[in-house]
């Protein structure tokens, strides 16, 4: 039985502070390195938050000047950024910590690039080759998550919109790795179960379509698995009745999705990004929706790691008997390949029916006029060209309409 209460490090390669209870070293951490003067950086809901007073409360009384800057939308878009960074230097911070979920990570690491690097913003989108311009240093930048689902505290990037079309543009470089993450469970004990159950899909979504991207990787596919091994066990528990393990394993879960996802993503976040920039769906909705039929999508030419996958999901049969089990010898395996998919499929829709989540996009505002320019932002997304196979126009909107 594993020992929640302890407090554990890892460094993977940011160091990686996980436990319950360890928000507590926070303070301790930022004096002893030199820095009195830390923005934090949340979003409006979190910044109400109890816990959020009280850590505020334990910086101030260590005898650090805290400055609060929470003015983000959910999803984050330029103007965002250059408000937090005008909070930073028209203060006078000296290091920044990102605190909450996917919004507030993107929005923290944003304005630590901008600190220093002064040219237009999106002249550092990495899609444009923009990550040679990022040279200069950076502030010190800690990450504190509070949700279980991007894994964005472990993160290099950050996703930032253009205010007037909400095209997403990925500003990137290693030197945006917060330098201490501190990964406290008990941070998200509190969390309605929508937030779980929708911020948990996403999690899951990152190890699955991780597991299956194109490129060779086999040190983020192990990770993947095993995120997907622990968040499948964990996610209903912690959605309907929370406890520290749960909650733990969710967390743990979500940070191995996004190690594993710098191997590449797929056709579902292609499938979900439109519905954030089109209709301000909810990031973790919208994969949670689109995540059966994109991973259905993805079956043929894959069969033999939806049969791993199966396994780390630990499915069973109506007998009882462990889907995707093979007497290779028998020459069983290709067929027991495309049922471990099959099988990986349906408990994928029926995860969120547990959850309480649609499995319908029409149950999250999707109409049939939009599919033709979901499509069109979906062929255009950044995440799809490491799908397994390839995806065109038609294919987005056919699985949008399969999906309606």
């Amino acid at each position: 039985m594993i020992d929640f209460n302890t407090i554990r490090q890892y460094n993977f390669p940011t160091t990686i502070r996980f436990g319950a209870g360890v928000i507590a070293e926070l303070p301790d951490h930022l004096r002893s390195a030199g820095f009195h003067r830390p923005l934090l950086v949340t979003d409006p809901v979190v910044a109400q938050l109890d816990f959020f007073r009280e850590l505020r409360k334990k910086l101030e009384d260590r005898g650090l000047s805290v400055e609060v800057f929470s003015d983000i939308h959910k999803n984050p878009v330029k103007s965002d950024v250059e408000k937090g960074g005008a909070a930073f230097t028209g203060t006078g911070r000296d290091s920044i910590i990102g605190i909450g979920g996917g919004a507030a990570m993107d929005v923290a690491r944003a304005v630590a690039l901008r600190i220093h690097h002064h040219r237009d913003l999106f002249d550092y989108d990495d899609l444009i080759g923009g990550d040679v311009y990022v040279t200069e240093e950076v502030p010190y930048f800690i990450t504190v998550p509070t949700t279980s689902g991007t894994g964005s505290e472990v993160g290099r990037s950050a996703i930032i919109s253009e205010d007037d079309t909400h095209r997403k543009r990925i500003l990137f470089s290693p030197k945006l790795l917060a330098k201490m993450v501190y990964a406290d469970p008990m941070l998200t004990m509190e969390l309605p179960p929508f937030v779980t159950a929708a911020t948990g899909m996403d999690a899951l979504t990152h190890n699955l379509e991780a597991y299956i991207a194109k490129m060779w990787h086999p040190l983020c596919e192990g990770i993947a698995l095993e995120g997907i091994r622990l968040i499948h066990r964990s996610i209903v528990t912690a959605t309907h009745q929370p406890d520290l393990a749960s909650r733990s394993q969710m967390m743990i879960g979500s940070l191995m999705g996004a190690i594993a996802f710098q191997k590449g993503l797929g056709v579902v976040h292609s499938l979900a990004h439109p519905m954030s920039s089109l209709l301000d769906t909810h990031h973790g909705l919208a994969n949670a929706v689109n995540l059966p039929y994109g991973m259905r999508f993805n079956i043929g030419g894959c069969e033999e790691k939806f049969r791993v996958i199966a396994q780390a999901m630990e499915l069973r049969d109506n007998a009882g008997g462990e889907i995707g089990a093979v007497n290779i010898a028998a020459g069983e395996i290709v067929a027991a390949d495309r049922a471990a998919g099959e099988a990986v499929v349906e408990r994928l829709f029926d995860l969120n029916r547990e959850l309480g989540l649609p499995v319908k996009l029409r149950d999250v505002g999707v109409r049939e006029e939009h599919l033709a320019p979901l499509a069109d932002l979906a062929i255009a997304d950044f995440a799809h060209p490491n799908n397994p196979k390839p995806v065109s126009r038609e294919d987005f909107y056919q699985l949008y309409k399969e999906a309606l």
